[in-house]
């Protein structure tokens, strides 16, 4: 029986269920509602922004299991509704297995309930900056084979953590434990974009006031410098919008509101 959360769990507001609010779904309760609303109203684009970065995340696990990926690990995964993880890469690889993880109570509760019955897929709570516990939950394990190619996810999940060292640390832990073959997918909220809004320290001190997880942006630089080590795939780290497996490589197009940096790196 999975460990259902407690009812302060339900009425704090977490950055996951704010997330599928700005999707859409129905996996959220009144607190989420609010503070998304509290965001949205500084940052009316935030929507657009959520569905853009969805998009890639659908586009990237497309093209890593085409090129041969049968196994993800999922990381800030939030609840995988519509156009999961698991289901996109199952129309490739009918046996790809997936481990979530996330740090939000409710949102490992309501995973776990939607992968009731799948053997080759499971939901486990874990906190991004103690990356070392991920990788030795036991149910990570008997998910994923470290020994071939993973596809690590690190979607709208970094910058949740505001310091950049620690960011790039935690990154790199991640990657390390993987084998040459595997791949890393990042975006991240923009910094060039934001500040257009002025300022997004707006964002983040709704985040900060009401969740756990107070966030920040980051520069597109920022965020190449995660890819450090790795063979940054073309286009290289573009708005989430622009990213299409195999289009040239280039500078990006200007900033607009509501910017993701989106990207992936191979590892040789």
């Amino acid at each position: 029986m999975h460990e259902q959360p407690s009812s302060n769990a339900r009425k704090a507001a977490t950055a996951a269920r704010m997330y599928d609010y700005y999707l859409g779904g129905v996996h959220n309760f009144p607190a989420d509602r609010a503070a998304a609303d509290a965001v949205i109203a500084q940052f009316p684009f935030i929507r657009d922004a959520a569905r853009s970065n969805r998009a890639f995340v659908a586009n990237a696990v497309r093209h890593l299991a085409q090129s041969g990926v049968r196994q993800f690990l999922d990381v800030g995964s939030g609840i995988p509704t519509v156009d999961n993880v698991h289901s996109i890469a199952r129309q490739v690889h009918p046996d790809a297995r997936v481990a979530y993880v996330d740090i939000d109570p409710v949102a490992v509760a309501e995973s776990s309930e939607i992968l009731t019955g799948d053997d080759r897929a499971v939901a486990v709570r874990g906190d991004l900056q103690t990356p070392r516990a991920i990788l030795e939950h036991p149910d990570v394990r008997r998910i994923v084979d470290f020994g071939e190619p993973v596809g690590l996810l690190l979607a709208a999940v970094l910058h949740f953590i505001p310091d950049h060292g620690a960011a790039d640390a935690v990154t790199a832990e991640l990657v390390s434990a993987v084998p040459s073959g595997s791949y890393l997918v990042v975006s991240h909220t923009a910094t060039e974009s934001f500040s257009l809004t002025n300022p997004a320290t707006l964002t983040e001190n709704v985040y900060q006031r009401r969740t756990a997880t107070p966030g920040t942006v980051r520069t597109r630089e920022e965020v190449e410098r995660l890819f450090t080590g790795l063979d940054i795939l073309d286009p290289g780290v573009v708005w989430a919008q622009q990213w299409s497996p195999g289009a040239p490589a280039g500078q990006p197009q200007p900033a607009g509101p509501g910017g993701i940096w989106a990207g992936i790196g191979r590892k040789p």
